[in-house]
């Protein structure tokens, strides 16, 4: 036994050093041939197919969707078969999702095929100093099989990992909203040019205070768009809907947008215009956003003179020095929602259907409305005092942002619901007497304006009445100046 195991260790001696002299002296030119010839040998007496999915592939700033897909797939069955894991907190920071650690396999089997899942990671051979090591580090997933089931796992398997991979990520998945990060601001080695924070807005279309009418239609809408995927495919059209929200500050544009992202179990991506400097940073920022999710532009009206006067051609240039913008949906499966207060102030050609295809215009907050925010605020269905509201807010115009401002206690009570109602109560007199007299005001104004303009025009037709005296008595005296000297010549 002991000369057995003298015999390996000359032999793993001799193999050491034979790999040495050809690492330092074989000629590199060389190299990949002998390779390239050793493992066609080897493939001859080894039956395995190994298939290897990098981190990062093509772009070297995203991930490759495949290795997410499996990445998320493994994590269902190496939390039971892994004996190194790694840890994070997921959905609502309230579970933690365990995957394979660096340099661990686990097994899988698919149709009575054994499988083997291995994740690794190179590190670069030469040490170099840079600001980002991680960048340097390349991490990927091997999957090793026999090669008699190549088309199973070629055809079937692999389609299935990458699927299952999707709608386990899609369970788990913890919604986010992005706003665009200005260019001075987009760098690192997985530099992007979206930042994010977890999406937890609980807003509903059950607690949107709105005409129930106007919400089941809504609701259709974008149920029926979500599950019509091949139909747009089959009329040639991108699978995108847009939405133009308009309204006064306060009406509630920004908790319908996420009510719809609740409803829809999207992203959004909240586009801020004044950071972006030309047409092609935004052509950047739609290209990277995800599938899945809603683009929001807020205030358009605001953030540039987009307006439905069309400049002539000089000043269409000089205004492009500013805000040569392009405003264009993602061509693939999004909603587009643009926020603004008037309508009217955009250009048509921005607004037109095909870009913008349902205009959804939010009014102020009726009787209706009301109810369902007295139901969320105060847990009231009836109340001694509705009746006064109903009739009060059938006569003045009141947000509904104001009307919540008047819904929420501001101290601890024996009876908070009846004292919030006597404070709305109170608001809404208030803004009728301040409507009232702000139409007063407009009225006095308008008549002053018109009294104005009607002494103008007076003072005008005196004017021209003086002028024409003027000129006929200029012209009465060169007519008789004429008669004088006609006079004088017949003598």
């Amino acid at each position: 036994m002991s000369e057995m195991f003298t015999q390996l260790g000359s032999v793993a001696a001799g193999i050491m050093f034979l790999w040495a002299m050809f690492q330092q002296y074989f000629p590199y030119q060389l190299r990949p041939h002998i390779q390239k010839y050793s493992q066609k040998l080897v493939s001859f007496v080894y039956p395995y197919i190994q298939i290897t999915v990098q981190e990062y592939s093509a772009d070297p700033w995203r991930r490759s969707e495949a290795y997410v897909a499996i990445e998320d797939y493994l994590s269902s069955n190496s939390s039971s078969r892994a004996k190194r894991l790694k840890a994070d907190i997921i959905k609502d920071s309230q579970s933690v999702a365990l995957s394979m650690d660096d340099h661990e396999e686990v097994t899988d089997e698919f149709q009575g095929v054994k499988l083997w899942w291995a994740s690794s990671k190179s590190s670069p051979k030469t040490q170099s100093f840079s600001f980002y090591p991680a960048s340097d580090e390349k991490r990927y997933y091997c999957l090793t099989f026999h090669k008699r089931y190549r088309d199973l796992i070629v055809g079937t398997y692999l389609n299935h990992v990458i699927k299952e991979g999707k709608v386990i990520a899609i369970r788990k998945r913890q919604r986010k909203l992005y706003t665009n990060n200005t260019s001075q601001n987009s760098y690192g080695y997985k530099r992007s040019m979206w930042s994010h924070v977890p999406f937890e807005h609980p807003a509903t279309f059950e607690t949107l205070a709105m005409k129930s009418k106007k919400k089941e239609e809504i609701v259709t809408d974008l149920t029926t768009f979500r599950t019509r995927k091949y139909y747009y495919s089959k009329i040639g059209k991108a699978w995108k809907r847009g939405y133009l929200l308009h309204g006064p500050p306060g009406i509630g544009k920004s908790s319908m947008i996420a009510a719809i992202a609740n409803l829809l179990n999207y992203d959004i991506y909240d586009v801020e215009l004044t950071s972006v400097k030309d047409n092609t940073e935004l052509r950047k920022l739609l290209i990277e956003t995800t599938s899945k999710s809603i683009i929001v532009i807020e205030d358009i009206d605001c953030s540039l003179n987009l307006t439905g006067q069309r400049k002539k051609e000089e000043e269409e240039k000089e205004e492009s020095k500013d805000h040569p913008l392009l405003i264009k949906g993602k061509e693939n499966e999004s909603e587009e929602s643009f926020h603004h207060q008037s309508c009217g102030k955009l250009d048509p050609a921005l607004i037109r259907r095909g870009r913008m295809d349902k205009h959804i215009e939010l009014s102020y907050c009726c009787f209706e409305a009301f109810k369902v925010l007295a139901k969320n605020y105060l847990d009231i269905n009836s109340h001694n005092f509705l009746p006064s509201i109903e009739r009060l807010l059938g006569e003045t115009n009141m947000t509904p942002a104001d009307v919540v401002e008047n819904l929420m206690p501001k101290s601890i009570t024996d009876d908070p619901e009846t004292a919030c109602l006597e404070d709305l109560i109170q608001a809404i007199k208030t803004a009728k007497e301040d409507t009232r007299v702000k139409a007063e005001k407009e009225a006095k104004g308008k008549e002053e304006e018109e009294e104005r303009l009607k002494k103008e025009k007076e003072a005008k037709e005196k004017e021209e009445a003086a002028g024409e005296v003027k000129e006929k008595k200029r012209e009465w005296s060169s007519a008789g100046s004429e008669r004088k000297w006609s006079g004088l010549l017949k003598n």
